[in-house]
């Protein structure tokens, strides 16, 4: 089975644990075996898990790239967006991908589905019943529409001609009212989740109608000159021969606080404590200090490097306009060799905490406008400036000024204390190299 997940958003909804750099997907809270798990780490090892051959493709913005490999490892494959252009850029990219980069034929079936639901196996086999559906070719696109369990605003609607479990769509409506819902729910309606099957050529053939390029390299060169458009908008609307699969099983959109506090196995999560007078409320820390709750009903606490959030759990679906009004400095990000967190920020410097994992090491770069001075605190590795290397463990300090190329290779897990020194720092400031090793 050929799975695309979709791993856009920036997930502001989570505010203060998810960023433009860590969407939501990113977030880890769920219970596993080796401590806890993202939404993409669980969503990625339950489809291992029911299809061990399964060909998994994630599309994401090129922001997320680093955390992906960071959970998920290096050969995860991964369609690149240049930007981020909606779904229906993102999934013609993905599908040209499996054709020009994967090699897939035009006729095999692909899956494409959010990374971010709440489910369990039984959603896993239904995918692969759609992908069966797809390949008989009796519609162009099949979609899967989850039973609703009550009269959601947040959903559109799928109207089908029947009540079989695999049926014509007849008509989609758009997120309704509460009485719109319910009237939808009393016709037999289903969620649209997202969640849909194709032929690849059906996809690239519509592509074809709205973009005009050769292959995959000639369509990422053209991303960022596409308009931003939804597939449900550009394709799914459009289409006449389509169908629908039924779900009844357990699927939940974990996209605001109150939802995702639903999933927690958990009331808490880090160093959070809560007296017997708390009810329905859930806590997760990322910071190095103890949070005491009491007396606190209903409530959803968080607190990261980015901020902390206070909030009654159903107001908290009402975060995004002031995550807007907020500084979008980025405190913590995962990387494909590790993490860092920003400890200070004055006018000319920035005290960040890194964390590189064993075997891995950042680019080779230099900045224009900063002097950088590495002190390490535990672990043993190697850096490189300017081409010279060193051994380097607890308690070196290794000084590079603006100009000179320089890396880090852990040789163990490597902590470090990075201080950064200038009268302009920016993200912008760096110059990647290759690397002779």
């Amino acid at each position: 089975m050929n799975i695309i997940l979709l791993s856009g958003g920036s997930g502001k909804r989570l505010w203060p644990l998810s960023n433009e750099v860590r969407s939501k997907q990113f977030i880890k809270i769920f219970k596993s075996e080796e401590g806890y798990d993202s939404m993409v780490q669980r969503m990625y090892h339950q489809i291992q898990k029911v299809d061990p051959n399964a060909s998994i493709t994630v599309a994401a913005p090129k922001t997320q790239v680093s955390a992906l490999h960071n959970q998920l490892g290096d050969k995860i494959g991964i369609s690149v967006e240049p930007c981020r252009r909606d779904t229906f850029p993102a999934i013609v990219l993905a599908t040209a991908y499996l054709r020009d980069v994967q090699g897939i034929s035009e006729e095999d079936v692909v899956v494409v589905c959010p990374v971010d639901p709440y489910v369990d196996d039984e959603y896993f086999k239904a995918l692969n019943d759609l992908g069966e559906i797809a390949l008989k070719g009796e519609a162009n696109l099949v979609l899967m529409g989850m039973e609703p369990t009550y009269p959601s605003e947040k959903y559109g609607y799928i109207l089908t001609t029947d009540n079989q479990k695999v049926s014509t769509v007849k008509e989609f409506k758009e997120k309704p009212d509460k009485a719109g819902a319910k009237d939808y729910i009393a016709q037999g309606a289903l969620w649209n989740g997202g969640v849909f099957a194709y032929k690849l050529k059906y996809v690239l053939d519509k592509a074809q109608e709205q973009i005009e390029f050769m292959d995959y390299d000639d369509l990422y060169a053209k991303y960022e000159e596409l308009d931003k458009i939804s597939f449900d908008y550009a394709v799914v609307e459009k289409e006449e021969k389509i169908q629908v699969l039924r779900f009844a099983g357990r699927w939940k959109d974990l996209g605001t606080w109150n939802t995702l506090t639903e999933a927690m196995e958990e009331d808490t999560i880090g160093n959070v404590i809560m007296n017997d007078t708390c009810e329905n409320t859930h806590v997760i820390n990322e910071l190095d200090v103890p949070i005491l709750c009491m007396g606190m009903k209903n409530v959803v606490v968080s607190a990261s490097p980015e901020g902390i959030l206070v909030s009654d759990k159903e107001q908290s679906s009402y975060i995004k306009p002031f995550v807007d009004k907020l500084d979008n400095q980025v405190m913590f990000a995962e990387k494909s060799w590790g993490n860092y967190k920003v400890l200070d920020v004055s006018d000319q410097s920035m005290t960040i905490k890194i964390v590189l994992n064993k075997g891995h090491y950042m680019n080779y770069h230099s900045h224009d406008r900063r002097d950088e001075i590495w002190t390490v605190i535990s672990g043993e590795g190697r850096t490189i400036v300017d081409g010279m290397e060193q051994h380097i463990s607890a308690g070196d300090v290794v000084t590079m000024q603006a100009g000179c190329r320089h890396t880090i290779i852990a040789d163990t897990e490597l902590h470090v204390i990075e201080i950064q020194l200038g009268k302009e720092i920016s993200v912008d400031d760096k110059h990647k190299f290759e690397l002779e090793r």
